[in-house]
């Protein structure tokens, strides 16, 4: 027994740790890249008039071709053609939506007849940000594959191990990358942009960014020589791999699974609650913290995915040995409500930066208690042939909401301010041709639509809880069992 231990490459702690910082870089570019631009939208509308709803448009383009039915393809390519087939194809398809989106928001592309020809149509929504969303459709293929690639992989890598702690710091690296794109974004946009392009613009640090994925696809595919060989070793009926081979017909399996249903429906209402706060997040700070600059709110709002990566090492470690993930949901749904509340109505009647601090660091460390618990309760509940496609079927409801939850938000926050004296007045100053004008928009009404998303996740939280304690999912007990 004692030859075995140090027999699989997993066994080897340095071993599965690098195959971890691999990937979960990989997973850092690919989250900085998403939200290169979040910092930037009153930038984008002034430099390339959009407004917030084709902004929020744009955003959406990140989800559309994953609802319209990629998500479940990528879930079967998976189970189908493996981990390195599939995480360097999605690695290809981020590097391949990025150029084409950088491409589409350049001063080159807007003087193209191709350009005025996509400004003909669905004249609402200018050229660039067509362009601009096409990219990011092709992005979010790639990006949304790579994170269920990703996941399949840790459960690979680390099964019986510290998988908890594992998809925790996988979590908290990339989370670091919203962080650091919140930091430097405005930054390269204008001192970057001002020594390339000669002016502050959107453009430089989408092209950093950029390049910074072809990094990412390298780092993949040594990751992927590192897979290959622990392959070798795991032969044909290896522990992580599933020993039936998946079959097409597992897909109307997971769709009738109950449990996947409570987790699918968990996700999509928390994360529709996240991830486009994201998109308009730094601009919510500044209309409610008196007009502070772009900078200045992303040097706030970048604290966000900060107080996540801090704390998600230790939700993963406390899992692993203690357990309580159905538990862990419920707190994490209870904190989202109140810091979104705390936006809507606190934060613009006392204009507190610290309060806005504080806010953000705990919806922090609400997205680091919901994904901790989530991501590995999925291999306790889905067999271990078809998990490829259970997490890609989950990620396919939640792209769901992601891709309609951008333009609903954009929507009404253009609606609700329409007869805003403060909002018509800067922008009829922009249509006179004024420079640098702040647009105060009122960000009630879109806050109050994020909070209750989490009161809807809060009860399916405590759904989850009761029916673990029914059918004995063991949701509530630790990863790693004593020997």
């Amino acid at each position: 027994m004692s030859e075995k231990i140090y027999k699989l490459m997993n066994d080897n702690p340095v071993a599965r740790w690098t195959a971890l910082a691999l990937i979960a870089l990989m997973m850092f570019f690919g989250y900085m890249f998403v939200d290169v631009m979040s910092p930037l939208q009153s930038l984008v509308e002034v430099e390339r008039g959009w407004s917030p709803s084709n902004f929020g448009t744009y955003a959406a383009g990140e989800y559309i071709l994953n609802v319209c039915g990629f998500l479940i393809l990528a879930g079967i390519i998976l189970d189908k053609m493996g981990i390195r087939f599939t995480g360097t194809l999605s690695a290809s398809m981020m590097l391949i939506g990025a150029i084409i989106k950088f491409y589409g928001i350049s001063d080159a592309f807007q003087s193209t007849a191709f350009c005025g020809w996509l400004d003909s149509w669905w004249t609402t929504l200018p050229g660039s940000a067509k362009m601009a969303a096409l990219g990011f459709m092709i992005f979010g293929c790639g990006c949304e594959m790579a994170g269920i690639t990703v996941s399949r992989s840790i459960a690979k890598w680390f099964e019986g191990k510290e998988m908890a702690l594992a998809m925790g710091l996988e979590m908290a690296i990339a989370r670091v990358g919203v962080f650091a794109i919140f930091s430097i974004s405005p930054l390269l946009a204008e001192k970057l942009g001002t020594s390339v392009f000669g002016k502050t613009t959107v453009v430089a640090p989408v092209a950093f960014c950029t390049c910074l994925l072809c990094i990412g696809l390298i780092f993949f595919l040594v990751f992927c020589v590192m897979d290959k060989k622990f392959d070798k070793q795991l032969g044909e009926h290896a522990s992580g791999e599933a020993e039936e081979e998946f079959k097409a017909s597992d897909i109307l399996t997971i769709f009738g699974s109950k449990i996947f249903w409570v987790i699918a429906l968990l996700c999509v209402l928390y994360y529709s609650a996240i991830f486009p706060f994201q998109r308009y997040g730094a601009n919510m700070l500044q209309c409610n913290l008196d007009g502070i600059s772009p900078a200045q709110a992303s040097n706030i709002f970048r604290w966000f995915p900060i107080g996540a990566a801090a704390i998600t090492p230790f939700l993963g470690a406390f899992l692993d040995k203690k357990g309580k993930g159905a538990t862990m949901l419920m707190f994490g749904a209870l904190l989202l409500i109140i810091c979104h509340l705390v936006f809507a109505f606190v934060l613009p009647a006392t204009r507190s930066s610290l309060l806005a601090y504080v806010t953000i660091v705990i919806l922090g460390v609400s997205f680091a208690l919901v994904p901790a618990a989530l991501w590995p309760s999925v291999p306790k509940v889905m067999n271990p042939r078809y998990l490829g496609s259970a997490y890609s079927l989950i990620f396919w409801v939640q792209n769901v909401g992601l891709c309609f939850v951008p333009v609903l938000i954009g929507s009404v926050l253009q609606s609700s301010n329409a007869s805003n004296p403060a909002v018509i007045a800067a922008k009829e100053a922009i249509e006179n041709g004024a420079q640098d004008v702040f647009i105060p928009y009122n960000y009630t009404v879109p806050l109050v639509i994020f909070a209750s998303f989490g009161v809807l996740a809060l009860l399916l939280a405590i759904y989850l809880k009761a029916i673990d304690k029914k059918n004995n999912y063991h949701l509530e007990e630790p990863n790693i069992k004593a020997e």
